[in-house]
């Protein structure tokens, strides 16, 4: 299953083309199997509100997080929100993807969610 929250729709398309499941957070999504989590940064590199309130619920099932940014903020702020999730929940940073990314973004994304999620 992938998990993700999407504010501009670019989450939501990078959702789409991965062959899995997904849903969108939602204040009641509780989780009880392992899920990889997409979403975006908020503000200069920080967690989207609903999503840290969604992991206080479920960052346990939660094997991995892909993030979409920005480059044009800077390097210290490109998707500063899957950095900040990984070091707080100690959970795998897959891959930081430019806006919707690109084919090979996909595919490693793809890999990761077959060997770690539902592997």
């Amino acid at each position: 299953m992938i998990v993700y929250a999407s504010r501009t729709g670019n989450v939501r398309y990078i959702a789409s083309k991965l062959k899995a499941k997904y849903i969108e957070v939602s204040e009641d999504l509780m989780m009880n199997k392992s899920y990889l989590l997409i979403t975006y940064t908020d503000g200069l590199g920080d967690i989207p509100a609903k999503v840290v309130r969604f992991l206080e619920q479920n960052a346990q099932f939660c094997k991995g997080v892909v993030v979409s940014g920005n480059s044009n903020f800077g390097h210290t702020v490109f998707g500063g929100a899957g950095d900040k999730i990984a070091a707080m929940y100690h959970i795998p940073l897959v891959r930081k993807l430019d806006l919707r990314g690109n084919k090979a973004d996909y595919e490693a994304i793809q890999t990761f969610y077959e060997t770690r999620v539902t592997g």
